[in-house]
């Protein structure tokens, strides 16, 4: 395996427990309630809500990553990754309240934001000219991560209690960290030379893609995190409503959610044949008739319409990612990253308070996926304003671009 290959299968990895990490409380607190009422309570929305100080961390904690980057070098950054997002992960399994695991995820997600700015950043460069398949493959790795959650973590709670749920995969990505640290430094400005030249692309078009990328970013992170945070309380409020079905909780939820991984892995081989607009816009349609009539199915209807609202969530991530990859230039890449992510996660932030409020006020989560169709036909007006330009696929033509030579834009 080439060093390119071994950068690209960490960088994977690193993506999987980013969102392994920050979805085990989802899950793990239908167990708190049960096993430990005594220190947590037994109500779902204050415990839920302790996800918010983690999430919030999480996106400023993007903010700097690009500075960092320059200043520790990309070897340190992900190796505190591995072994913080691990250490604390394991660490909110010795909480001891609802404050010390509020702490422990908080500074889980000060770990966790090192992952998106920096890895993405790495994984454009390692990928050389196969950005799309590079980001599909590396979009499945992060939908294990949300669809094993759930899942692994329900049977982990009902065999061995939720503890066990943290400390377990908090010692796997801490050991995986010391395997990173092993690997000799790459060369990515070598890399760079291999690769075709980035293009001028007219700087017009450049800022409409950035607006449009930052437009999207600010209500696809609440969307995402919301859906993935609140599916285990889905599928148990219409299909498994006992306690002793939490395993099948977790087994529904993942059957959901490995959709998006399929749709990610061909949306990524779609990317490198298609304009990005044409791939966005299918998913950007369908995806708030889908989590609209998610406020009022039951029954196992529930399964199939959640698979399709994860297809077009997870989706639209890997065609996210590589706009910033067809229309910034290397040079700008993290720091653009960072500041996407950051808007991002922020969004993302809100997705815990929410679900907590409006579950506790109306008892279900029919006027939460309402909120979030609302939001996500905001997606679908992102998708109609971005650029649909041909040269993406051959970035030679950008010299010849219309707005390069100061005429109307081609479309």
């Amino acid at each position: 395996m080439s060093a390119a290959e071994r950068q690209v299968w960490f960088v994977n990895a690193a993506h999987s427990f980013t969102h392994y990490s920050l979805l085990i409380l989802a899950t793990a607190v239908l167990g708190i309630v049960v096993q430990e009422p005594a220190l947590f309570g037994t109500d779902y929305g204050p415990i839920i809500a302790l996800g918010t100080t983690m999430f919030v961390v999480y996106g400023l904690g993007a903010l700097p990553m690009g500075w960092l980057q320059d200043k520790l070098g990309r070897r340190a950054l992900f190796g505190a990754f591995f072994i913080g997002t691990g250490l604390c992960m394991a660490g909110a399994g010795f909480a001891q309240g609802p404050y010390t695991l509020g702490a422990a995820l908080g500074l889980m997600g000060a770990f966790a934001a090192i992952y998106h700015p920096v890895g993405t950043a790495m994984l454009v460069e390692a990928a050389g000219d196969r950005v799309g398949r590079a980001m599909g493959v590396n979009g499945v790795f992060g939908n294990l991560g949300v669809a094993s959650a759930p899942i692994v973590t329900a049977f982990v709670v009902g065999g061995m209690g939720w503890r066990w749920a943290f400390i377990i995969p908090g010692i796997l990505c801490a050991l995986i960290g010391l395997l990173w640290l092993r690997e000799p430094d790459y060369d990515y400005a070598a890399q760079a030379k291999r690769q075709r030249p980035f293009p001028t692309i007219p700087p017009a078009v450049v800022r409409r893609a950035v607006i449009v990328l930052m437009s999207i970013a600010a209500v696809s992170g609440l969307v995402f995190n919301a859906f993935t945070i609140l599916l285990p309380k889905l599928m148990e409020e219409r299909l498994a409503v006992s306690p002793d079905l939490l395993p099948v909780v977790g087994l529904l939820a993942f059957l959901a959610t490995i959709c998006g991984g399929l749709t990610q892995f061909t949306v990524g081989r779609m990317i490198d044949r298609r304009t990005l607009k044409a791939v966005f816009m299918p998913l950007a349609m369908v995806l708030a008739p889908a989590l609209a009539a998610l406020a009022f199915l039951h029954g196992w209807v529930v399964l199939p319409v959640a698979g399709i609202a994860a297809a077009a969530i997870f989706g639209q991530v890997t065609v996210n990612e590589t706009m910033t990859a067809r229309y910034v230039a290397p040079a700008l890449r993290a720091k653009l990253y960072s500041i996407r992510f950051t808007i991002g996660f922020m969004g993302a932030a809100l997705a815990s308070p929410l679900i907590a409020w409006l579950h506790g006020t109306t008892g279900s989560l029919a006027s939460t996926m309402l909120v979030l169709a609302a939001v996500g036909a905001v997606t679908l007006l992102c998708a109609l304003a971005f650029p649909n330009r041909a040269e993406e696929l051959a970035p030679e033509r950008w010299a010849a671009a219309p707005e390069a030579n100061g005429l109307a834009p081609a479309e």
